[in-house]
């Protein structure tokens, strides 16, 4: 292998590493922003948890809900 040829190489290995990084840093920031997309979704779904439990307090059940009165 000639020095152009080795040269060549080296200069592909780096253009190479350059596109592996680009893509890992793409990557982790998805990962992040999905993450702090289910960190929201999951404080939004434990807020109605909880304003479902204030209403069933409110709301007991007492068996079968009777039919409205147009029936």
């Amino acid at each position: 292998m000639n020095q152009d040829e080795a040269l060549a190489r080296f200069e592909a290995l780096e253009i190479r590493i350059a596109h592996q990084d680009r893509t890992i840093e793409d990557l982790s920031t998805a990962v992040k922003e999905q993450w702090q997309r289910i960190d929201s979704l999951t404080k939004q779904i434990e807020r109605m948890g909880d304003r479902l439990q204030r209403v069933e307090d409110i709301v007991p059940p007492d068996g079968p809900e009777p039919p409205p009165p147009h029936y």
